[in-house]
């Protein structure tokens, strides 16, 4: 089931970092301040999902991350689909009503166990069981595999907006066996990338490593979609500096600079991952076929820390704090703070479009284009108006070009961890949920162009 590891050869990225200068090897304009007085956009949200609560009564749900999906012909029943983790899935309408929760049952395997769901994307028109069906792909981290949900094509006006079919025995995909799972370095980040030959491949990330592999989708005539021909390449996990040094992030021992965040350029086959105490990479599909370069960095890359086993936290290892480190530092970028996390790409009108990055320390978003070398276009953050609270701590996001409901010129949809609305109960555990954004605010604040193209192919989102 899975091909031998390949590594990422050092040759291949390193040298480059080394010798050329910063703002030319990642992408931006790096200036010494890392951001120090640079404005940050602000936009506003008024809607959000009910409250979830990872404690007994809320069934340990815990949200991470969203899917937008679009309705092909009345957008007012689209879709945003999330994981809550041990929680299983919600399903939300435009209004961010609750549609539905499926729990993260037991894996049809016969050493399957109850499920932990961490991220969330869609292939649309696979066919399954002879007709065109949409499917919800999910990264399962308890079993190791993916999970598949077919779309009611009714979308919010179904009584059942989503319905598992994932085949039964599907292999690990990162483990050997089960003893492995257990460990929990397991599936992790996830999306989907379509080639226009109509093929479908999941690219998922693995917890606590810097693997990254493909997996090609298969339906089976039965109605079940299951997936093979597993592929993996393992980014580096330090990098040479151009001072001449070298440097590794700061991890807790055993674990290494993992990947979460992940999205597919479906018009070039780019993926953009986010490493998330390193920055944002991107790496030409399918994995090996071509160099792999790391846009931007977070803003503390190439500060010494040290790991404190007591707080099982990293420092900085000279003693001095955080914010002294990053300003002293002439390595790191701009406007990613870590952890880097949540990845989508807006397509907007000919060849322009959008990679956005949840900048979770910060509680910022990162606007990158995806023409040429990737400029850096700005930042901006979410505020919360009527009722509704800021979004903190940002994992997961989402974003589609295409009208939904009232959002008439696309959607963002982000996480919001931790919930602080007047609705959340502070007796009970971590509260979380997501927020709906008007994709046009923030095109306005950044001065970004919004795609016009409300019919297109529902995989350029």
């Amino acid at each position: 089931m899975r091909s031998p590891r390949r590594a990422l050869p050092a040759l291949l990225l390193l040298p480059a970092l080394a010798v050329v200068p910063a703002s030319a090897a990642w992408g931006h304009g790096h200036v010494p301040g890392h951001g120090h007085g640079r404005g940050v956009a602000t936009v506003t949200t008024d809607v959000e999902t009910p409250v979830l609560y990872d404690d007994e009564a809320g069934g340990a749900a815990s949200g991470d991350d969203p899917a937008i999906w679009v309705h092909p012909g009345d957008s007012r029943d689209s879709l945003v689909l999330a994981t809550a983790k041990e929680g299983g899935l919600r399903v939300y309408d435009t209004a961010g009503r609750e549609l539905q929760s499926l729990a993260a049952d037991p894996a049809p395997r016969a050493d399957g166990v109850p499920g932990r769901y961490n991220n969330v994307d869609l292939a649309y028109g696979l066919r399954v069981g002879g007709e065109r069906v949409d499917v919800a792909v999910v990264s399962d981290r308890y079993n190791d595999q993916l999970r598949f949900f077919a779309v009611d094509p009714d979308g919010a006006a179904a009584d059942v907006p989503l319905t598992e079919i994932t085949a039964a025995e599907q292999g690990f995909l990162f483990q050997p066996d089960r003893a492995g799972v257990d460990s929990e370095h397991t599936a992790y980040g996830l999306a989907v990338w379509q080639p226009r030959d109509g093929a479908a491949y999941a690219v998922v990330t693995q917890e606590g490593t810097t693997a990254v592999a493909t997996a090609r989708l298969v339906p089976r005539a039965d109605g079940s979609v299951g997936y093979a021909d597993v592929d993996r390449l393992d980014l580096p996990a330090s990098f040479d500096l151009p001072d001449g040094g070298t440097w590794t992030p700061c991890e807790e021992p055993g674990v290494g600079p993992q990947l979460e965040g992940l999205s597919v350029d479906q018009r070039t086959g780019t993926l953009y991952a986010a490493q998330e105490d390193v920055g944002l990479w991107r790496l030409p599909l399918p994995l090996g076929s071509g160099e792999p370069r790391l846009v931007d960095t977070v803003t503390d890359f190439g500060v010494e820390d040290a790991y404190d086993p007591g707080t099982e936290e990293c420092s900085p290892a000279d003693g001095s704090s955080q914010e002294e480190a990053v300003a002293a530092n002439p390595f790191g970028g701009d406007l990613l703070t870590a952890d880097a996390e949540g990845v989508d790409v807006y397509h907007g009108p000919g060849r322009t479009g959008y990679v956005i990055v949840s900048s979770q320390g910060d509680d910022t978003y990162a606007v990158y284009s995806t023409t040429g070398r990737n400029q850096a276009l700005g930042s901006f953050r979410v505020a919360g108006t009527d009722g509704v609270d800021d979004v903190n701590g940002s994992d997961g996001l989402a974003v589609t070009n295409r009208p939904v409901g009232p959002y008439r010129q696309g959607l963002l949809v982000t996480h919001d961890e931790p919930e602080t609305g007047p609705d959340v109960d502070p007796g009970r555990g971590d509260a979380t949920g997501f927020s709906y954004v008007a994709w046009d605010d923030v095109a306005d604040e950044l001065g970004l162009v919004v795609s016009t193209r409300a019919g297109n192919d529902p995989r350029f989102r």
